[in-house]
């Protein structure tokens, strides 16, 4: 069973997009519990029926609508589009690239290994929102603090389920124990796989990717990419230790140089005594 530090099991979410509907209830309960400020006027954007384009600060739950041509018919025509849909979030990464760079401590791991932000701690600087290898985090405006999905601390603190899971009409956002859900997952896979639909696989359940495993993770229909996520993803801070012990070399052999060269210039008669 997977564990945190404090020994209990890790919780996350498993987002099956097969099953999604696009409904964006998800969105709206995050909004709704969270008291997030709203996205702006409406724009636009060209994509599709999605009118917020990305997770921010004030998206901490983003459905995409992914169209694509559908399958050629029997007679080699393509007919109509194939639809892709999903409800992105914060990975919640077990390596977390915004824990190692954050000056202030605001960002830290809960005791259900979940990764929060701590607005009054926050000042702004910014090194988390380009740290984070999904580009997840984001600063609002009127302060430059930073906001991301906070797997519904206060909720599931006291026993009840994040809310876009609540929401969720279809179950295609699952919150549990990350062991069981991982369980789940495979099982969901398999079934997909068995029935025809090939193209079914995870996305960010392995510990052994570059983020060591995710605390929320995906079944996608098509490639990484066609969601927008990076199909290899590695935690930007992970050579950190590395380059701390170089510059240290660096460091101890130029102060090295610097006292040889103070001593040399010394007069004779000071060096001799």
């Amino acid at each position: 069973m997977t564990t945190t530090q404090l020994g209990m099991p890790r919780v996350g979410f498993f987002t099956d997009t097969s099953v999604c509907i696009g409904c964006k209830a998800c969105e709206v309960a995050c909004k709704e519990w969270n008291a997030i400020p709203a996205d702006g006027p409406l724009e636009l954007t060209g994509e599709s029926f999605d009118n917020t384009s990305a997770l921010g600060a004030n998206t901490w739950r983003h459905v995409a609508f992914i169209e694509q041509p559908a399958a050629p018919s029997a007679g080699g025509e393509h007919d109509g589009v194939r639809w892709l849909m999903s409800s992105d979030v914060c990975k919640h990464c077990t390596e977390a690239a915004c824990l190692d760079v954050c000056p202030t401590g605001a960002l830290f791991r809960t005791e259900f290994d979940t990764v929060v932000v701590q607005q009054d701690v926050c000042n702004g600087c910014g090194y988390c929102v380009s740290a984070c290898p999904y580009g997840v985090i984001g600063q609002r405006e009127d302060d430059g603090r930073v906001f991301k999905c906070t797997m519904c601390y206060d909720r599931i603190g006291v026993g009840q389920e994040p809310a876009c899971a609540k929401a969720c009409p279809t179950k295609s956002i699952q919150f549990g124990e990350l062991d069981d859900l991982r369980e789940r997952a495979r099982n969901r896979v398999a079934e997909l796989q068995a029935s025809g639909l090939h193209d079914a696989r995870l996305y960010g359940d392995s510990p052994d990717d570059g983020v060591g495993g995710n605390g929320a993770f995906f079944l996608l229909m098509d490639e990484p990419e066609a969601y927008g996520l990076p199909p290899h993803p590695v935690v930007t801070t992970r050579h950190l230790p590395q380059m701390w012990r170089h510059a240290a070399i660096a460091a101890a052999t130029l102060l090295g140089g610097v006292v040889a060269s103070f001593v040399g210039r010394q007069p004779a008669r000071l060096r001799d005594r």
